[in-house]
C-alpha cells in the first residue's frame, strides 16, 4: 500500500495544485474547513482558481485569505454573506459567481462522486437559477437539469483518518466534506488524528480510503468562531425582586397566601 501520509500541508499540495484548476473545499461556514491546506494553498501562489464551497469563508480567514490575494477568479457557492471582500470584488466585476442552492450544490458534488453526469430537480424552476438550462416535465411537474461537479482537487477536513485513508468526520464537518472528497479527482484530507489501520471500527467509517489520496496531520487547528453570540448579563437581585412581586400579585388575585422559599439563591 502506498504511503498516503505527508509531513506537511505544503508537501501534500506539491505536484497537485496548479493555476486554473477547479477545487472543491469542504466545510460549513468556518466549521470543518481544512485550515492548514487553505493556508498552504495561499502560500503556493497558485491563481485563477475556481472554488466550489458552501461559502467563501470570512475576511482574512478560510477562503477569505485566497480572495484577499486574488487567487480565486470564480466561486461556485450557496452562501457568501459573511465576506466583505467577496462582496466588493463581485460588485466591482472582479470575481465570477455561480450561485447554487445549497441542496443542489451538495447533490452536484455527490452526483459527481457517484459518476452521475447530471440530474433533475425542482429547486430553482422559474428563477434565475434555471436560466439557460434544460427543463423537463415529470408527472406533471417541471424540473431543471443540473450538471454534476467533478473538481480537479478536493481539499477536505476530517476528525480522524487511519493510514489507509478511511475517514471519520465530526458533527457539522460531515455536511459537505464527504461529498467534496468523493467528487474530487484527487482528494487531500487534513485530520486532527491519525490511527493505525484497524483502529476505526467499520461502522465508524464515514468515507472509505479509496477516495483519499493524501493525508496531512493538523492536530491543533484554530477552529475560529464565525459569529460569537453571548447572553446578556442577568441582574440576579433584580430578577428575584421581580419574581417575588409577581408571586405576591398572583396571591392577591387568587386569594392564596404568597410563600417564597429562599434556597440560598
Amino acid at each position: 500500500m502506498a504511503n498516503k501520509i505527508y509531513p506537511s500541508a505544503d508537501a501534500a499540495l506539491k505536484g497537485v495544485v496548479a493555476d486554473g484548476q477547479t477545487l472543491a473545499v469542504g466545510g460549513f461556514g468556518l466549521c470543518g474547513i481544512p485550515e492548514a491546506l487553505i493556508d498552504a494553498l495561499h502560500d503556493s501562489g497558485v491563481k485563477n482558481l475556481t472554488c466550489i464551497s458552501n461559502n467563501a469563508g470570512v475576511d482574512g480567514f478560510g477562503l477569505g485569505k485566497l480572495l484577499g490575494t486574488r487567487q480565486i477568479k470564480k466561486m461556485i457557492a450557496s452562501y457568501v454573506g459573511e465576506n466583505k471582500e467577496f462582496e466588493r470584488q463581485y460588485l466591482a466585476g472582479e470575481l465570477e459567481l455561480e450561485f447554487t442552492p445549497q441542496g443542489t450544490l451538495a447533490e452536484k458534488l455527490r452526483a459527481g462522486g457517484a459518476g452521475i453526469p447530471a440530474f433533475f430537480t425542482k429547486t430553482g424552476v422559474g428563477t434565475m437559477v434555471a436560466e439557460g438550462k434544460e427543463l423537463r416535465e415529470f408527472d406533471g411537474e417541471t424540473y431543471v437539469m443540473e450538471r454534476s461537479l467533478v473538481p480537479d482537487v478536493a481539499l477536505v477536513k476530517a476528525d480522524v483518518a487511519d493510514k489507509s485513508g478511511n475517514l471519520r468526520f465530526r458533527l457539522t464537518a460531515r455536511n459537505f466534506n464527504p461529498a467534496a472528497a468523493m467528487a474530487g479527482k484527487i482528494c487531500i484530507v487534513e485530520v486532527e488524528k491519525i490511527v493505525e489501520i484497524g483502529e476505526l471500527a467499520p461502522d465508524d467509517i464515514h468515507l472509505p480510503g479509496i477516495y483519499v489520496h493524501r493525508i496531512v496531520l493538523n492536530a491543533k487547528p484554530e477552529k475560529r468562531i464565525e459569529k460569537r453570540t453571548v447572553s446578556a448579563a442577568v441582574d440576579v437581585a433584580a430578577a428575584k425582586v421581580e419574581a417575588q412581586a409577581a408571586i405576591a400579585q398572583a396571591a392577591v388575585n387568587t386569594g392564596s397566601p404568597a410563600t417564597i422559599k429562599n434556597k440560598g439563591a
